[in-house]
């Protein structure tokens, strides 16, 4: 499961790795980008279009009002005659002609509803009939419109118009009854207008475009936010992941070691106990088989005084028997330890050794607070008798020395000695019961390390470590 999770990750990071744009709001900032870009030019667009054809029906609006006021006077002498007299020309002559008119406005025409021309500043015009614009037939059906000039209309063709003004038909109607009589058209020159529509448009372009960009930025910071997020929490995960690997490999090594040292006690413990009765047999069933030989003479003998010597000598011979299985079975058992501290357990190691080998050991022990169980006590017992001992053996009990210290859970234990000691990582084949071998698979077997080293000093040292967790401990 592991493993395919890393796969996944490592896919999905190699994916990424691959993109042009690996991450989630460089993604996000690419396609939003494109996305809102194309949004604002359609907004825009429609909200210039919008701003332009509202300014020009406010410009209309307020044009078809003067043309109103214009008109107005004549509106019931085109009601009645359907024409304007010479009278009623003339005088819109006279006002069209003002220069201050003129360079606004340059053509005026008030058309029939049958598209024939009553009234126009370019005479050419007047009376003339031409077919109806979009403009006009709205205008006729009583709307006021605004639009830019078709210079493909036929009046304009008369008049060899080039230049496209901005057109506005205003319809004029009765005063009694409101009918549309006519319409009247006026011409304005767009160079105002156009520039008051750049300017419209250049405003709305900017707040469309400051609208999106601020539309743009908090959602990046949004995303981005939780990119970072997810690329952190992809890291915590890889790193997990990782821990896992090395914890399940380091525990794979330990159950590896732990198996490996199982094994090689149960070997040692059955060598262990081949030596054992082996001594057994060569030494005190020896002396008692010859004590059983001896009772034989003892009851042949018939004089009182060789009775005597031979009960003497079977006598002596089952006290050598006797101290002979007392020594294997000192060596064999343990002391009572049960419930000792553990610097109680090093120091009992030590003092029996100092007894039996007449030699001096410095001890360097911290209390330990932690409440071990009996299998750390007898694995820390049976490593300090056994490292003393190979330390009198090899170095003559120089110097020896045995500290204990606990580095938060780690208990570490070592025995050192001057001189030039031998390590000798005997077996039980040797008769000198578990050797330094089966003190390392001893240790091992409780999930500790073993180490030996001589140092260029000639000084030896042979240290054990534990962690005192779980079943180490005294429940």
């Amino acid at each position: 499961m592991k493993s395919g999770l890393r796969g996944w990750l490592g896919h999905g990071q190699q994916a990424l790795a691959k993109r042009p744009f690996g991450s989630l709001s460089a993604q996000f900032l690419v396609a939003g980008g494109l996305l809102l870009l194309i949004a604002m030019l359609f907004a825009g667009y429609a909200i210039s279009a919008l701003v332009a054809r509202s300014t020009i029906n406010h410009k209309a609006a307020a044009t078809a009002l003067f043309m109103q006021s214009l008109v107005a006077p004549f509106a019931d002498e085109l009601a009645s005659t359907g024409r304007l007299s010479p009278d009623s020309s003339a005088r819109l002559d006279m006002l069209l002609s003002k220069e201050q008119f003129k360079d606004r406005f340059p053509y005026f025409e008030i058309w029939k509803p049958d598209g024939t021309v009553a009234y126009s500043n370019s005479t050419q015009i007047i009376g003339q009939r031409f077919p109806h614009s979009a403009g006009l037939s709205r205008a006729l059906s009583g709307e006021v419109v605004a639009d830019y000039t078709d210079l493909r209309a036929g009046e304009h063709r008369v008049r060899d118009i080039k230049t496209p003004f901005l057109e506005i038909y205003s319809p004029i109607r009765s005063g009694v009854e409101g009918h549309v009589l006519g319409v009247a058209e006026i011409h304005e020159f767009t160079q105002p207008l156009q520039g008051d529509l750049a300017n419209l448009r250049w405003g709305s372009w900017l707040v469309v475009a400051g609208s999106t960009l601020a539309i743009m930025l908090g959602l990046y910071g949004i995303v981005r936010r939780g990119s970072r997020t997810i690329e952190a929490q992809h890291a915590a995960l890889e790193a997990r992941i990782a821990e896992a690997e090395r914890l399940a490999l380091l525990n794979q090594n330990l159950r590896d070691r732990l198996q490996r040292a199982s094994a090689r006690v149960a070997e040692l413990n059955e060598q262990f106990i081949r030596t054992v009765g082996a001594e057994l047999h060569d030494g005190p069933a020896q002396l008692v088989g010859f004590s059983k030989l001896k009772l034989d003479e003892i009851a042949a003998a018939s004089d009182p005084a060789a009775r005597g010597r031979l009960v003497q000598h079977l006598g002596t011979v089952l006290s050598e028997a006797l101290h002979e299985i007392r020594t294997i079975a000192k060596g064999l058992l343990l002391p009572d330890l049960a419930g000792l501290p553990l610097q109680d357990v090093i120091a009992r190691a030590a003092r029996a050794h100092e007894r039996r080998t007449h030699t001096e050991v410095q001890l360097a022990t911290e209390a330990v607070g932690i409440e071990i169980s009996d299998a750390v006590r007898a694995c820390v017992f049976r490593f300090v008798q056994e490292c003393l001992n190979n330390a009198f053996r090899h170095a003559a009990g120089a110097r020896q020395s045995v500290s204990c210290a606990l580095y938060g859970t780690t208990l570490s234990v070592v025995v050192a000695n001057d001189g030039a000691a031998v390590i000798v990582e005997r077996d039980a084949a040797d008769g000198e019961r578990l050797g330094l071998q089966g003190l390392r698979n001893r240790v091992e077997s409780l999930g500790g390390t073993f180490a030996a080293e001589i140092r260029q000093s000639g000084e030896t040292r042979i240290s054990m470590n534990l962690e005192l967790v779980g079943g180490l401990l005294e429940h």
